[in-house]
């Protein structure tokens, strides 16, 4: 029965058990089988599942049969039947909600208020120690590899537990107001500790706010932040692979006018080459600087003049290691001595070879001499 109401009359108390509004009243949904909370109690959740339990059974306008505000009444009350039903089932309810193992220890106990005090003095921590580690989960928090929506989904979990410890005060003379910008300031700071170092700028603007904003505003805007990098970086990775795909063979493309044709106006963009003043394409792909490609019309007048490839590496310079190499102002010495020697038809007849025969020579050819060698 309820405290302090006395229901002996068999009237009111059946239509107490028929009233939707009465903690008497069972809905057609409601058996033993139903899952209330989403999460089973292993022990060490015990804080946020008992919170989450606890919000279930106010739903079902079922809190006072664990927190004693609904007590058994007597054997011959017309209430105990309803009493009954109820308290089985809310005792169903919680070995629903609690794993395999918790459950076989409850299953002896009575009512659902035992269960309830039971449950909290085996799995309740001290406020201070539950204290102390929420603190130290915050103070070693971090970004690191999450993104920043989960890094503040945890930050906020461990803050709305921590204030849960917290002693409610109710005034009216300002104080309260200071309070929480106080604790506003706290989750922004923790909040902004816990950042990865590429968000220091943003962390500096923040700062310099005065006063600083909510926590929520401050969210919001690291999160913008966040997105406008992603597409940043989307849109550097898009420019980077471009030039790799166009210089792939398959997709290389000789330039030709309508490339450079405008869609909206039919205006033709103005390319000028800096080598040759033509207009349609530029220095890096001028032909007449680079050679004409296999295919091109002039590309065989090109291999004619012996231009099909220009190369404008700068030739090697001799090594000092070589002892045999000659420099080119020697090389065009040694060139001119031997013409001039040639010319002159001295130095190179041994005086025992009367014959007169073609002296071939590597640089002018054949000499003035018409018969050919004897032997």
């Amino acid at each position: 029965m309820v405290k302090g109401n006395n229901m002996a009359n068999p009237q009111l108390n059946r239509g107490v058990s028929e009233d939707s509004s009465s903690p008497f009243f069972l809905h057609n949904g409601d058996h033993p089988g139903l899952l209330l909370v989403s999460h089973q109690l292993t022990g060490s959740n015990y804080n946020t599942w008992s919170r989450s339990f606890s919000m279930a059974l106010t739903a079902k306008n079922k809190l006072g049969f664990i927190d004693g505000d609904i007590i058994r009444p007597h054997i011959n009350d017309m209430l105990y039947g309803a009493w009954n039903r109820c308290n089985s089932m809310v005792i169903s309810w919680i070995l629903n909600s609690v794993s395999k193992e918790i459950a076989d220890s409850l299953m002896y106990l009575s009512t659902a208020r035992e269960v309830w005090i039971d449950l909290k003095e085996r799995f309740l921590e001290s406020n201070a120690l539950r204290i102390f580690q929420i603190k130290k989960l915050l103070a070693n928090l971090h970004q690191g590899s999450m993104d920043v929506n989960i890094y503040y989904t945890k930050l906020r979990i461990l803050w709305d537990e921590l204030k849960d410890y917290q002693p409610v005060t109710t005034c009216t003379c300002g104080s309260m107001k200071e309070l929480a910008s106080y604790h506003n300031q706290e989750y922004v700071m923790q909040f902004l500790m816990g950042l990865n170092e590429s968000y220091t700028q943003v962390r500096a603007q923040v700062l310099m706010l005065d006063p600083l904003p909510l926590i929520s505003k401050v969210f919001a805007f690291v999160v913008q932040e966040e997105r406008q990098r992603s597409i940043g970086l989307n849109s550097s990775k898009a420019v980077v692979d471009q030039p790799l795909a166009l210089a792939s063979p398959a997709s290389v493309i000789t330039p030709t006018p309508k490339m450079f044709q405008n869609m909206k106006g039919g205006k033709r963009d103005i390319l000028v080459c800096s080598h040759c003043d033509f207009s349609g394409h530029t220095v890096d792909k001028c032909y007449k600087l680079h050679g004409y490609p296999p295919g091109h019309p002039k590309f065989n007048q090109q291999q004619q003049k012996g231009r099909a490839y220009v190369c404008q590496a700068p030739a090697p310079e001799p090594t000092s290691s070589s002892a045999d190499s000659l420099t080119a102002g020697q090389c065009r010495q040694l060139i001119d001595f031997l013409t001039t020697k040639l010319q002159t038809g001295a130095g190179f007849i041994p005086d025992s070879q009367q014959h007169q025969g073609p002296i071939v020579s590597c640089f002018n050819g054949y000499s003035s001499h018409e018969d050919d060698w004897d032997g």
